[in-house]
């Protein structure tokens, strides 16, 4: 069951652990390249601000972003920041995004996020906290996958395989972690079952695309190439 005010605190938490981080960088830092093709760790930063507004105007109902155009020319405008500007935006938005879902509201309702997905109103903090830990994995600055949460590492597993559940690009996929945890995923590509087992931190790391699988041992065939999230 999803316990949005657990979620939330956990978002604060993930988003203190990287506020102390980025504040630990010199100048420079923001316009070094990070993990993700294409963007500085400028670029992610002031994604993650103008993600916190986003998923607080989902929380008012009304649409993530103007556009997907205007979603990029925000982060395009805001990258070059100085790093104490994108610290105190990431403060900023952090808090009204914080302050909007304390609010009282109807938690089972359903919102829509982008691209006409849409999810109860109870799962916007847990997907602003993946946000938030992935993205701190990507600046590449020390924290890694296997730094993560537990607890988060394992629900981000149970989100992405059931995201992944049916897909016509995915076979039928057992995934197993060194730790005896299972899950499953795929099953509307065909082709016989897989197992695909590893740690919980290289299953995450395939399933959100932060790695390419060659860690996880395969049997039954070939890991699959998913499909972009």
């Amino acid at each position: 069951m999803i316990d949005h005010a657990h979620d939330l605190a956990s978002v604060h938490e993930a988003t203190e652990r990287l506020l102390t981080a980025v504040a630990a960088l010199d100048n420079a830092a923001g316009a070094r390249p990070s993990r993700l093709p294409g963007w500085t760790v400028g670029h992610i930063l002031a994604h993650l601000s103008r993600n916190a507004d986003a998923l607080a105007n989902v929380l008012d109902g009304r649409p993530m972003y103007d556009s997907a155009e205007a979603r990029d020319t925000d982060i395009e405008r805001d990258a070059p920041r100085a790093l104490g500007v994108q610290l105190d935006d990431l403060r900023e938005s952090h808090a009204r995004f914080r302050a909007r879902a304390a609010e009282p509201a109807d938690w089972t309702r359903t919102v829509e996020l982008r691209n006409g997905v849409t999810d109860t109103a109870a799962r916007v903090p847990f997907r602003r906290w993946a946000e938030v830990e992935l993205h701190h994995v990507d600046l590449g600055i020390g924290y890694e996958l296997e730094d993560l949460p537990k607890e988060f590492t394992e629900r981000e597993i149970d989100f992405l395989a059931e995201r992944f559940g049916g897909h016509p690009e995915v076979p039928s996929t057992g995934l197993r972690s060194d730790s005896g945890q299972v899950w499953t995923t795929g099953g509307g590509a065909p082709g016989d079952p897989l197992a695909v087992e590893g740690s919980a931190a290289d299953l995450l790391g395939w399933l959100a695309g932060r790695r390419d699988g060659s860690a996880l041992a395969v049997k039954g065939g070939a890991l699959p190439a998913l499909p972009p999230l």
